[in-house]
């Protein structure tokens, strides 16, 4: 796995081992919600992605990476869905073992996605301590190897991936958006965008109830997120030492946003473009909803990150 920043070269060395096992995901528009906001938007759907969100691109180049001797004992993570979805599935298609670490507070829904692709779960209380400690246990027996959601460059790279694609086939925009949680997306469109399309402006897209990632960029200093209040499972966590040192130099803006607006943004997706995304997906989006005037007549590219949801458990239905 690399060791240092991912490169350009590091990019195209990824795009080429991870095209060969995921999905080209579509660019989508839609002329009602263009009208409705007043600029172009451009939808990048990695909610169709294998296991349903980008994490499988991070994932597979990881995992791919590895030589037979360093995977004989398989991978191990932690992961509250996403991720833990995705190594699970890149490890079945290497015939090896994966030991997922996931909070018992996790969706019903992608606890169940990690079993479907073959993941061992060990479930955990839900904090990083906790999470830290019974994966640590868990790679010392099985000599398993650790590959970090998001702390991990050959993670970071094949996240870049997403942005890769999106300027292959668009060009230049003016903005691009994408959800922020502990940074592997963010921090790979960085420097897709930088090396790709360095006259686009990259913007983060936080919830306004985990809002570490803002108050971190904003400080100068890594923000732990404690006892963040989102609908967006997806953007719990904080950033690293990688994610914030490239996202600190890369990254124009985070912006916040309500849980009303993610929620609305989360809906109009749904109504408009008749396709599933979770609210973390949501959140850029939202971010556009709150500031029409910054992107007002400006063509954006938004990462559509995931559509794996609860369909028992829809954030605008009333408990």
């Amino acid at each position: 796995m690399l060791k240092l920043e991912p490169t350009k070269q590091n990019i195209f060395e990824a795009h080429k081992l991870v095209k060969r096992h995921v999905h080209h995901t579509p660019m989508m528009s839609s002329k009602s919600i263009n009208a409705l906001l007043g600029c172009k938007i451009f939808f990048k759907c990695e909610n169709f992605q294998k296991v349903g969100a980008f994490k499988f691109r991070g994932a597979v180049n990881a995992i791919f990476s590895l030589n037979k001797t360093e995977v004989a004992r398989g991978v191990a993570t932690h992961s509250s869905g996403n991720h833990a979805a995705a190594l699970s599935l890149a490890a079945k298609m290497r015939n090896i073992p994966a030991y997922i670490v996931m909070p018992r507070t996790a969706p019903q829904n992608k606890k169940a996605a990690v079993e479907g692709y073959g993941g061992k779960i060990f479930y955990c209380e839900p904090t990083l301590q906790a999470r830290e400690e019974m994966l640590n246990d868990i790679v010392e027996k099985t000599g398993a190897v650790f590959v970090h959601p998001y702390d991990n460059y050959s993670i970071i790279a094949g996240q870049a991936t997403v942005a890769k694609e999106i300027y292959e086939e668009l060009g230049a925009l003016d903005y691009i958006i994408a959800p922020v949680g502990g940074g592997g997306l963010l921090s790979g469109t960085c420097l897709s965008t930088r090396f790709f399309s360095p006259i686009t402006e990259v913007i983060g897209a936080e919830p306004k109830g985990a809002d570490d990632a803002f108050r971190s960029l904003r400080d100068a200093m890594i923000h732990p997120s404690v006892n963040p209040q989102t609908v967006c499972d997806g953007l719990l966590t904080q950033l690293c030492d990688k994610t914030f040192s490239i996202i600190s130099k890369n990254v124009s803006e985070i912006f916040t946003a309500e849980e009303g607006s993610i929620i609305l943004a989360m809906r109009m997706i749904w109504e408009r473009m008749k396709i599933i995304v979770e609210p973390s997906a949501a959140v850029a989006l939202a971010v556009i909803l709150e500031n029409k005037d910054k992107f007002a007549g400006k063509s954006v590219g938004i990462i559509l990150t995931g559509g794996n949801v609860d369909l028992g458990n829809l954030p605008w239905i009333e408990k």
